[in-house]
């Protein structure tokens, strides 16, 4: 479901951590490394870290927009089913598609059952990667953003939210690997 009018889970400390805007402002230059993280693989039940994809293959970064289990982003879910339809066009290529949401562990095995996610859904409740990439935030959730990664984890191609462009499309993302 797209949307609820059930909001219980909404108000939480991560929701007044990022209630005030921050823009995006990611100072990330393409060839530039990127920063690494470990964060729970919800879909898959294990513990992903980035430095694991150094040297193996490309990765592409998709920080998304989830208010709760029940509240997504308008801009955000239809990219979000749009990655999770096309996920086998990304790993036919040899990369991996991490999608990096800010709902806890419990909001996103939910989301990943409704949704049916195939590519790995990683919850950063504290937000601490969001702001390493310095995605930005607004009412209640970090802004969405997507980063292309080289083999070496070197940055080939950043896309960052404004009203204009929300997200990069599945081609856009496809034609940076």
């Amino acid at each position: 479901m797209l949307t609820s009018t059930d909001f219980s889970g909404l108000l939480n400390q991560r929701f007044f951590n990022n209630f005030f805007p921050i823009p995006a402002t990611s100072s990330l230059e393409l060839g530039q490394q990127t920063p690494d993280f470990e964060l729970p693989d919800i879909t898959q039940g294990q513990r992903i870290k980035l430095a694991a994809y150094r040297g193996k293959q490309p990765v592409i970064l998709a920080f998304t927009r989830i208010f709760t289990e029940k509240q997504y982003c308008p801009f955000c879910f239809p990219h979000i089913k749009a990655l999770n339809e096309n996920y086998e066009k990304f790993t036919s290529r040899g990369a991996e598609v991490l999608m990096i949401t800010s709902t806890d562990a419990r909001q996103s095995q939910i989301v990943v059952r409704d949704l049916g996610l195939k590519m790995p859904l990683l919850s950063d409740p504290s937000c601490q990667i969001f702001r390493a990439y310095r995605v930005g935030q607004a009412l209640g959730a970090p802004l969405p953003a997507q980063f292309v990664l080289d083999t070496q984890g070197n940055l080939r191609f950043r896309h960052m939210f404004s009203f204009l462009s929300h997200n990069a499309n599945v081609e856009e993302l496809l034609a940076a690997l």
